[in-house]
């Protein structure tokens, strides 16, 4: 075999996968569990005897999907549901009408990827739902359109039932929303400030049709990888800057009892923002912001909007009668966090894209570590451009200057 031919071949196999052992142990133990129960809550439903087909097998083509590559537009619930019901419906038509067994399996598939298409529920295990209801045998003969509901849609709705919660259960997102675009914080028609440069969804949109096949990738996905290779390709030129590197480590904070009078006088005193909510093990238990103070003001003291901007504007009042009221009443319980370790290139987009003002960094162990605010972040990228200018300029200077001759008359 000549070199070009044996190098033919090796470009036919694809790449090694970089799916860790855990993930494989993951999606395997996820199918076994899935066609498992599907098949036994099948069985019960349906009776247990091998004269009713209670589980069919493209039923294993869709655990494959589902729980190895739970992401894939094709696995999506709609996918699995749809896909499945409409290709056994065609199946069980072309196998009434047409008596040429081949040829009505031939039709079959070709209606069944034309319907998902129209449909939006291309999945390709439903192809094999198709041919089943064609050539299943006298059973699925018998059972004519029953055949769509008993065993076809209960083993799709058991299945997918399997696989939204093992899914959920080690830790990923399904289904997988199709989202269309970011959402704005401020809910204005500006594009989110991380889509301002760059490509744009629109160009991603534009470039996916281009290609004009099925890709087995949603655009929120594509689009979330790409912006993964950007923050790679700063992180590569620029250095890896941390949070650890940029973040306010002498932060003040308040424990869930602090009494909002105390609490307003901290952030007063200190000419905060917010303040990160912690208990005695200094976990962040949430965040309380100005905002927040602002929000639960007491509307007796308080009745205008105006009065209650004024009060909150003087330094030394407090907005709070002397109610046995605390700071866990108020603070935002779900406020975000970040590890100390995390690159400031993933920090960019989730500060500016959600309106972050200020984010709590934890340390190794999930306890307060420091505080990230806007200010920061802006002081340490422009410190690297700096930087990065600085570095241009002692390449430019370092390089040997061509010399120039001139001709003697």
């Amino acid at each position: 075999m000549n070199k070009s031919r044996m190098a033919w071949l090796e470009s036919l196999l694809p790449t090694q996968t970089s799916v860790s052992q855990a993930e494989r142990l993951r999606s395997g133990l996820g199918a076994l569990l899935g066609v498992l129960l599907t098949g036994l809550a099948s069985a019960w439903a349906l009776g247990f005897s091998s004269a009713t087909a209670w589980l069919i097998a493209p039923m294993g083509a869709s655990a494959v999907l589902l729980f190895a590559v739970p992401a894939s537009p094709l696995a999506q619930p709609w996918s699995v549901i749809g896909g499945n019901v409409s290709a056994a419906i065609i199946g069980v038509s072309c196998a009434r009408f047409i008596p040429e067994p081949l040829l009505a399996a031939s039709v079959a598939i070709f209606a069944a990827i034309g319907t998902m298409f129209a449909l939006r529920c291309l999945h390709p295990p439903s192809g094999a739902v198709a041919l089943t209801a064609v050539l299943g045998g006298a059973a699925v003969r018998e059972a004519g359109y029953g055949f769509v509901v008993a065993p076809v849609l209960l083993n799709s709705v058991l299945i997918l039932a399997v696989a939204m919660i093992y899914n959920r259960l080690v830790g990923r997102r399904y289904p997988h929303s199709q989202r269309v675009e970011a959402v704005q914080a401020h809910g204005t028609a500006d594009a989110v400030p991380s889509a301002r440069l760059g490509f744009s969804l629109d160009d991603l949109k534009g470039a996916v049709r281009s290609v004009d096949q099925v890709l087995d990738i949603s655009v929120d996905d594509l689009e979330d990888l790409l912006r993964r290779t950007e923050q790679r390709a700063f992180a590569r030129r620029f250095g890896q800057t941390v949070c650890a590197d940029i973040m306010s480590r002498d932060v003040i904070a308040v424990d869930f009892a602090t009494p909002l009078a105390e609490a307003w006088a901290l952030m007063q005193r200190h000419a905060l923002q917010a303040m990160p909510v912690i208990d005695r093990g200094r976990f962040v238990m949430g965040l309380v912001t100005r905002t927040d103070f602002l929000k639960h003001a007491d509307p007796a003291e308080f009745p205008g909007l105006g009065q209650r901007l004024r009060r909150l504007l003087k330094r030394t009042e407090s907005p709070y009668t002397d109610k046995a009221e605390v700071v866990g009443q108020i603070m935002q319980a779900r406020a975000k966090t970040v590890p100390d370790s995390l690159p400031i290139a993933e920090l960019v987009p989730l500060m500016s894209d959600a309106g972050l003002h200020q984010i709590a960094v934890t340390d190794e162990r999930r306890r307060l570590a420091g505080m990230v605010t806007q200010t920061d972040l802006v002081a340490a990228l422009y410190d690297i451009s700096l930087l990065r200018d600085a570095a241009n300029d002692q390449r430019e200077n370092a390089m040997p200057r061509p010399t120039r001759v001139t001709e003697s008359l």
